[in-house]
């Protein structure tokens, strides 16, 4: 059978469509998705096999994607090692027990994440690849430093200064603190591609508040623990928003596709990794809500500007907005398979 075209991208091969999904494709955008979560809370629906399976599924169905993404959080390797964290309405994950001093630390470290507490996540995604048929599952994790932003934050943050200057002050408790959470988050990518999904996806959403170097010095190696656990074969692609001048660094994780917000063209991104990386992106969401001809040129735009990597991957430069149109991403996939 061939190759699914994502794959294909994904490996350096430009198909003869391009591959389009969306991040942030199976959620709040979708009426389906409101009615299937009607009561649950968001954790507990990710921890749900059958529920995570079928919100993971509902935009395949309905858009036609080129990709299913698994419906999880980053926090929820935490939840399953124990920590306490939920995610609050509005606001986002917030721990009971941010990590504020050494005891915190020593504590947080003492959690283990075993193959029993990641039964529910392998029973998610086998219920999902089931039911997918030739289109691939991407597998989801969030990256060491935004994962530590939250923890030692202790919920969202602007400007992440606790942990910066947690990074910077006590190098050693950070590596500590990065370095579990590099074994959690790895095994929870390692979970989802012994369960079936083909490729994987490491979210680093914050890493845009750092510094090339201090990305280079604090944030790669614990990334890259996170990347190494993913199986041999599997194409790992690598994201974060605001993270133009880091792509290289990103790429030097152990990256074999590098994701582009929507701040930075396509053909720029290529000649800041030096060429030869298959790239993802970069659609600006606000352009969802545009006239058609506003955004079909920008997709356009995207599309020519991808015609400088090896290969591309139609995607968002960012999560899909709550309040978009679903129609308007359907006929985006449309339009990248027929040009129509």
């Amino acid at each position: 059978m061939p190759t699914p075209a994502l794959l294909d991208a994904y490996a350096g091969v430009r198909p003869a469509t391009t591959p389009v999904w969306f991040m942030r494709q199976a959620g709040r955008s979708l009426p389906e998705y409101r009615a299937s979560r009607a009561g649950t809370e968001m954790l507990d629906a990710c921890l749900t096999p059958e529920l995570a399976a079928e919100i993971t599924l509902q935009p395949v169905r309905r858009h036609g994607v080129d990709a299913a993404i698994f419906f999880s959080d980053i926090v929820v390797p935490l939840k399953l090692a124990g920590v306490g964290v939920e995610i609050v309405p509005g606001r986002g994950p917030v721990l009971d027990r941010p990590v504020r001093d050494a005891a915190d630390l020593a504590d947080l470290v003492a959690h283990d994440l075993d193959d029993d507490a990641l039964a529910p996540i392998e029973q998610a995604v086998a219920r999902t690849v089931e039911q997918l048929g030739d289109v691939p599952l991407i597998g989801f994790a969030g990256a060491p430093f935004t994962l530590a932003s939250y923890v030692v934050e202790g919920g969202p943050s602007k400007d992440h200064l606790r942990a910066r200057t947690l990074m910077q002050a006590d190098p050693e408790a950070w590596r500590t603190l990065t370095a579990w959470l590099a074994r959690v988050s790895g095994a929870f990518l390692a979970a989802q591609v012994r369960a079936g999904a083909r490729a994987v996806q490491l979210f680093d959403s914050w890493a845009g508040a750092l510094s090339e170097a201090d990305y280079r010095a604090s944030a790669l190696p614990a990334s890259a623990e996170v990347l190494a656990a993913v199986p041999a074969g599997v194409p790992k692609v690598h994201f974060g928003t605001g993270t133009a001048l880091l792509l290289p660094a990103m790429r030097d994780a152990g990256a074999d596709v590098v994701g582009v917000d929507h701040r930075l063209p396509l053909d720029a991104a290529d000649r800041l990794l030096g060429g030869g990386v298959p790239l993802q992106g970069n659609v600006d969401p606000a352009l969802l809500d545009a006239p058609w001809p506003v955004l079909r040129a920008h997709l356009e735009r995207v599309v020519e500007a991808g015609r400088a990597a090896p290969a591309h991957v139609l995607n968002l430069g960012h999560g899909v907005p709550p309040t978009a149109d679903p129609g308007v991403l359907t006929r985006i996939v449309e339009w990248a398979h027929t040009g129509a």
